[in-house]
């Protein structure tokens, strides 16, 4: 794999965590991040094994591991295995995300609690976790990723994917504060509509042209686009960053 685009930084040595890393721009970070010489370590669900290999196979360190994030015990377990191999983290990117389009009669709580768990607890458990490692190297990066919705509203999304990520928001800018004297950065980035397939699989193919015409820069963001903006706040080039809600929206707010 070669280098999706010119970036002014590497990230050798370093050791970074993606949550949501097996598809969508959690993939395309992790992809980039370790192509810039991470040692890159893939987080989700079904697990990136195959991913990973052929980074391995490139000349790139990446590790897959298969973790429920909103596990707590599959967390600690997760972290552990990291430390393990390479005794550091340096960088978390907390980008696990599912989403639903459902009226707000229409949601269960059973749905209510699994988007909150997936999207917002997810990254309380993270934290929670990876904190006292960072505070012991006494430097860190942490990347939440929220979104438009939470920074506004969405036009497509339901009320309980709207709350987790506005809970992302106040998450990002108290864990800031908390962890400033230790010089850990802690940022989050609000996406707006991205070509990934969680926006294909929730935005009807009517509705596409409808929602670029909304948007004053007139398309759909790519996931690089997004990605560019990841890398500048895991990177030391955003070294005096930290509290900052980043929008990525093609102006839209």
């Amino acid at each position: 794999m070669t280098k999706p685009h010119e970036f002014p930084h590497d990230f050798k040595g370093k050791v970074a965590m993606i949550t949501g890393a097996s598809s969508g721009i959690g993939l395309a970070v992790a992809e980039a991040i370790a192509c810039y010489g991470a040692h890159t370590v893939f987080i989700s669900r079904s697990g990136a094994t195959a991913i990973a290999s052929n980074l391995n196979a490139l000349g790139q360190s990446a590790l897959s591991i298969s973790c429920d994030v909103s596990d707590e015990t599959q967390v600690k377990e997760t972290i552990a295995t990291v430390l393990q191999k390479y005794q550091r983290i340096d960088i978390l990117i907390n980008n696990a995300a599912i989403n639903q389009v459902a009226k707000i009669e229409d949601i269960s709580l059973e749905d209510w609690n699994k988007v909150m768990a997936t999207n917002l607890t997810s990254q309380f458990l993270c934290c929670k976790h990876i904190v006292p490692i960072m505070k012991q190297q006494r430097h860190g990066k942490i990347i939440n990723v929220s979104s438009i919705a939470g920074n506004f509203r969405s036009k497509i999304s339901g009320i309980h994917y709207v709350a987790s990520k506005a809970g992302v928001i106040g998450f990002t800018r108290q864990l800031a504060y908390e962890l400033a004297p230790f010089q850990i950065n802690v940022n989050a980035i609000c996406p707006s509509q991205t070509y990934t397939p969680m926006l294909a699989a929730t935005l009807p193919p009517e509705a596409e042209q409808k929602l670029v015409d909304s948007i004053p820069l007139g398309r759909i963001a790519s996931m690089e686009e997004q990605v560019n903006v990841i890398l500048f706040l895991a990177s030391q080039l955003s070294s005096y960053m930290t509290g900052a809600i980043v929008d990525v929206n093609g102006g839209q707010l």
